[in-house]
């Protein structure tokens, strides 16, 4: 699914968001806490954008990998890379559910829009906590569903009528079907930062944004 929508991925993103997706990266990577000479995993990268603005963050002295199981992801992560001319920063491809990296290799780990997609959840945030360094941190940027009236009738008007009209403009209509679906049967933000809590992380704490529609979760793995 992910392979078929690759071409139209970043426009129907910025569509989606009015754009502001950019700003929620930002924030996101801002939340990792890197300074120069560090190391970051982006999992799920898709086309690359969080991955790019991490290694902003990391200098010339860090590198940052960005992984994700869809090639045609990764090819557009590429040429993104490569037309802004930005070094330290590679992409690979990679499992979310058996990372193939070191255990403690990582200063932080971040996924944006990426953890409603593991097929195991808990296992996956297992996997990025495993990669971390202690006292490493761990970033999620998620979808989350508003509980308050009117972002959450706007939210169910936008996912129910809107989000599958623009995903006809893709070869996927069902893949912005399955995006609906999949932010429904999502957990909470206590949900999410309890899953977080038992892969041992301390610190947990999410910021709500754009009215309840998009959580960033952060996290500390623990020293001992």
């Amino acid at each position: 699914m992910f392979d078929r929508v690759a071409s139209r991925y970043d426009t129907l993103n910025s569509l989606m968001s009015a754009g502001l997706h950019h700003r929620w990266r930002e924030r996101a990577a801002d939340r990792a806490e890197l300074g120069p000479g560090d190391s970051a995993l982006d999992v799920c990268c898709g086309t690359g954008d969080l991955a790019l603005e991490l290694v902003e963050r990391v200098s010339t002295d860090g590198y940052v990998i960005g992984c994700d199981f869809s090639e045609p992801m990764l090819d557009l992560a590429r040429d993104k890379a490569a037309a802004r001319g930005v070094d330290g920063v590679r992409f690979e491809w990679a499992d979310a559910l058996e990372l193939p990296y070191d255990s403690g290799r990582f200063d932080a780990v971040t996924v944006g829009f990426g953890v409603r997609n593991f097929a195991d959840r808990d296992r996956g945030l297992a996997e990025m906590a495993r990669v971390l360094r202690p006292g490493g941190r761990l970033v999620v940027l998620e979808f989350t569903s508003p509980r308050r009236f009117p972002f959450s009738t706007f939210y169910a008007v936008w996912f129910d009528r809107i989000v599958p009209v623009l995903g006809r403009l893709t070869s996927d209509p069902g893949a912005y079907a399955y995006l609906a679906e999949s932010v429904r049967s999502f957990p909470d933000p206590p949900g999410l930062a309890a899953k977080m809590d038992g892969v041992g992380l301390e610190r947990i704490r999410y910021t709500i944004l754009a009215g309840g529609i998009v959580t960033i979760h952060s996290g500390v793995k623990a020293t001992s």
